[in-house]
């Protein structure tokens, strides 16, 4: 079952911490992917120097201020495309970026999606390499900018309740940024192999 738009409209370390276990699915006309969610990263309002709301409204950051449960995707560095849930109430910009699943659905087309322009055959990529880290889950699922202001709890990209067991969780600095790395604002699945490996 998709998860609600109540589900995101609540303070944003509680839904990063929430999603873990949830599963992120994508249906495209090649099939459908899907991972379970373990490993997130909040970033809260204009005053959290490594959210893109920082410097107050622009055109790009503009999902940020709308209504929970809408995907905000965007290109970071101009190479990968990564993933966020806009999360608490709308005018206030805060999100959750997905940092990794456990492939659960489509291994084999995401195999060939992560294999497309690499110069790797699509079996040498481990199961556990498919979705760890941002970039690769995007590439693996089939998400792109097309996906910026989807709503996540409808549609072919959506994030669903499978009752999955629930997972141990742990938190951490944030990653692969320069600025708030004070904040322990990053959350994954103690147990997973498909986190990120500087702190898994």
């Amino acid at each position: 079952m998709p998860l609600s738009r109540a589900f995101y409209d609540r303070p944003t370390l509680h839904v990063a911490a929430d999603l873990i276990g949830k599963v992120l699915v994508h249906q495209t006309a090649a099939g459908q992917a899907a991972g379970i969610i373990v490993e997130t990263e909040a970033y809260i309002g204009e005053s959290d120097p490594a959210c893109h709301a920082a410097p107050g409204p622009t055109t790009r950051n503009e999902p940020l201020y709308g209504p929970p449960g809408m995907a905000y995707v965007y290109l970071n560095y101009g190479i990968h495309y990564l993933v966020n849930a806009v999360t608490e109430a709308e005018g206030w910009p805060a999100a959750v970026l997905i940092r990794g699943l456990e492939p659960l659905e489509g291994e084999a087309l995401m195999r060939r999606r992560r294999a497309r322009g690499s110069g790797r055959p699509a079996e040498s990529f481990a199961c556990a390499d498919l979705c760890r880290g941002p970039g690769n889950l995007t590439r693996a699922l089939g998400i792109s900018l097309k996906h910026n202001l989807r709503d996540l709890t409808r549609g072919p990209l959506r994030v669903e309740d499978r009752s999955l067991p629930s997972r141990e969780l742990a938190w951490s600095p944030r990653i692969g940024i320069t600025v708030g790395v004070e904040s322990h604002w990053r959350c994954y699945a103690r147990d997973s192999v498909a986190v990120s490996r500087t702190k898994r």
